[in-house]
């Protein structure tokens, strides 16, 4: 077969000018990506982690020619034959000489590459491993440092004057404007080393210098510096850092998506290993440092971390009388804007000490790791005692210990994990990926988790927003007859063995999704999508006499049309109806939204636009739609009464080192007078946000 290599080669130089005329490797649109691969939300999650992997992601690429089956999975485009496919030309023809030789590669089709591209290179980048570290940190050309301004325009209640109570106090207020800054700074080379930091202020905070309180100009920092591949250490991190391993029962950062329109790639977690961490999240992260050291087929990862978290004190007498400081709550919200708020902040002290035992098989087929977390809190952990709550962890320690497999076989990829935490409860995960041929994928997943299995890192596939308390099987087809028709089907079942917040009885649930896709071309793109979902929860507004503990099934229907279509190659539109239902308690609700896009690239810049309309009866029947915004920030509104939104997005490259953004949008209720509630309220219909951010890349 080495003989049909030239001829291989002449072929993809033929067909290079066509594709390079669709294609810019510098201007792929990663919003875009990440709506067509990853379902659309359903929750008020916040998806800043899911945006920030994707960037690492994007800045690390993966070298074609150096990767393995495991770290390919981890972008979650390729199925298991086109992976097998791809690993069988490498070993066949040997290295790829050209990012265009992947359309020679079988059952690689256009669109497939096109969401691939942006996070692979063939760049090796060893060129320059030799020199000293600071002087390729000084020469890198992959640095910049990036500014955002946004705010809300009408006033909230808590930015106006304070009230003055019967007792004479005030109430309460934000303390600080209603600006939100964010900036980050980073300097990296792929696969060399990275360091950055990131610094926020939310809207209400207070920029202020007060040791006291432990606010240092900005209320968040974030901060790293790694090296990677220095002779047998594969990673060497200090600062912020994430870890992903296995199944993510027990390291579950980086890029995990769970159930959506991608119904085969997504149910598998991937060992990434240590990954910087450069999000403004404030919690989720480990602070300290790493190592990962490669011994043959064997890595060892080791990590220490001491980090700060807010949280609620009390203090409580105990049965000797005596003075007792315990936590009661956790607050991940990050925000610090009133008195209260501040002094939650770093109140509590978390160490954790870690490690991973990871080996891969000489032919990169077979993984098989082990996983260890010991975490401590400075003060014992003791929530409100409720009976949904009964089994969560409470104390002041906790430790978890995991076994993982990961096993490639042709084109069935099992892989699976089980952990057990200080209290017994355990957690697994088992599944698999197999293309049954070449246009039908299946995938199945198994999980169960008790209710006393107490993980704080983890992020495994569940239902819930925690792998707790849950038991379920899941299912997912995609059939692809040709490159132009698309049928993807999931099936999930799912039960609850204990309470759940607002469920006081054992509970269990199934949800389904379809979608069909029709591409006649690269410039069409039209789907149509159906998801239900049954989810018990507890009856609020009951008769008298009646138990306030009596279930009922919420059933809820979502529908999508949405079509893209690009008229050439500066216009381009995107039109989408969603509708769903909701049924609860013998009563049915509704609510639909429609939105056109108008999008235009001229180079040096870009606009995009958006109308909406939308109606929906109650909370229940709200609708998420995902717009674009500045790079690297993302906005998924949850629309829900009735009334329109709109917004503009512009984007100017003043020069090669130099880019602006500016976003205006607004919402206008039909519906209220009034938007919010507490001090997020706003008096009045209408909501405005402006958004300006600039880049300014170095040495390019």
């Amino acid at each position: 077969m080495k003989a049909q290599y030239p001829l291989m080669v002449l072929f993809q130089l033929l067909c290079l000018q066509a594709f390079a005329q669709n294609y810019r490797k510098g201007e792929i649109d990663i919003e875009q990506f990440m709506e067509e691969l990853f379902s659309l939300p359903e929750t008020d999650d916040n998806y800043e982690d899911l945006y920030e992997s994707l960037l690492q992601l994007y800045l690390n690429p993966i070298n074609l020619n150096k990767t393995n089956p495991e770290e390919l999975k981890s972008v979650y485009v390729l199925s298991p034959i086109q992976l097998t496919a791809f690993f069988d030309y490498r070993k066949n023809f040997g290295d790829l000489i050209s990012i265009y030789e992947l359309q020679a590669i079988p059952g690689f089709d256009l669109a497939t590459i096109y969401k691939l591209l942006p996070f692979v290179t063939l760049a090796d980048g060893s060129h320059i491993t030799n020199k000293p570290l600071l002087e390729r940190i000084l020469t890198e050309r992959e640095g910049y440092f990036m500014l955002r301004q946004n705010q809300v325009w009408e006033t909230r209640k808590g930015f106006t004057p304070p009230d003055t109570l019967s007792n004479g106090r005030l109430t309460s207020r934000y303390i600080g404007d209603p600006n939100n800054v964010y900036a980050r700074f980073r300097i990296q080379h792929s696969r060399d080393f990275s360091l950055g930091f990131t610094i926020d202020k939310d809207p209400g905070e207070k920029f202020v210098w007060d040791p006291k309180t432990k606010r240092f100009g900005f209320n968040f920092l974030s901060y790293h510096f790694t090296l990677f591949n220095k002779g047998k250490w594969k990673a060497i991190t200090l600062g912020d850092f994430q870890a992903q391993f296995g199944q993510g029962l027990v390291y579950g950062a980086g890029f995990s998506v769970g159930k959506g329109a991608e119904t085969i790639t997504t149910i598998r977690r991937s060992t990434i290993g240590l990954r910087s961490y450069t999000s403004a999240m404030e919690f989720g992260f480990f602070r300290g440092a790493a190592v990962t050291r490669k011994m043959g087929a064997i890595e060892v990862t080791i990590l220490a971390s001491n980090a700060p978290r807010d949280g609620n004190i009390q203090v409580m007498l105990d049965t000797l009388e005596r003075e007792a400081a315990t936590i009661s709550s956790f607050q991940t919200s990050g925000l610090h804007r009133t008195q209260t708020e501040i002094a939650y902040k770093d109140q509590i002290q978390e160490m954790n000490l870690g490690g991973n035992l990871h080996y891969q098989s000489p032919d990169r087929n077979l993984q098989i790791g082990i996983n260890s977390l010991y975490t401590k809190f400075s003060r014992e952990y003791k929530r409100a005692p409720q009976v949904y709550n009964k089994f969560e962890f409470s104390g002041k320690e906790n430790h978890i210990h995991s076994m993982y497999y990961s096993y490639n076989f042709q084109n069935f990829f099992l892989f699976g994990e089980t952990a057990i935490s200080r209290s017994g409860g355990k957690g697994t995960v088992m599944g698999m990926m197999s293309s049954l041929s070449k246009r039908l994928d299946f995938s199945v997943l198994w999980r169960r988790f008790d209710r006393d299995f107490h993980t704080f890192y983890g992020n495994a596939f569940s239902e819930g927003t925690r792998p707790i308390n849950e038991r379920g099987v899941y299912m997912g087809l995609n059939f692809k007859p040709n490159p132009r028709y698309n049928l993807s089907l999931y099936y999930d079942y799912f039960k609850f063995p204990w309470l759940r917040y607002r469920v006081y009885s054992p509970s269990s649930g199934q949800e389904w999704l379809a979608r069909f896709s029709y591409s006649p071309s690269r410039n069409i793109l039209l789907f149509l999508q159906m998801r239900e979902e049954q989810k018990d929860r507890n009856i609020s507004d009951l008769p008298r006499f009646q138990s306030t503990y009596q279930l009922s099934t919420g059933r809820k229907m979502n529908y999508l049309i949405n079509l893209d279509y690009a008229i050439d190659k500066q216009w381009s539109i995107k039109s989408r109806i969603m509708a769903s239902s909701f049924d609860f308690n013998n009563k049915t609700t509704k609510g639909f939204a429609i939105s056109q896009d108008l999008n235009v690239d001229m180079q040096k810049w870009r606009i995009s636009t958006r109308f909406a309309l939308f109606d929906t009866e109650d909370y229940d029947n709200r609708q998420y739609v995902y717009e674009r915004n500045v790079l690297w920030a993302f906005s998924i509104p949850a629309l829900n009464g009735q009334g329109m939104r709109y917004y503009i997005l512009g984007q100017y490259k003043v020069s090669p080192k130099l880019t602006f953004w500016a976003r205006f949008a607004r919402t206008t209720y039909t519906d209220r007078e009034s938007i919010g509630s507490g001090l997020q309220e706003i008096s009045g219909n209408r909501q405005t946000e402006t958004t300006f951010q600039l880049r300014y890349q170095f040495n390019r």
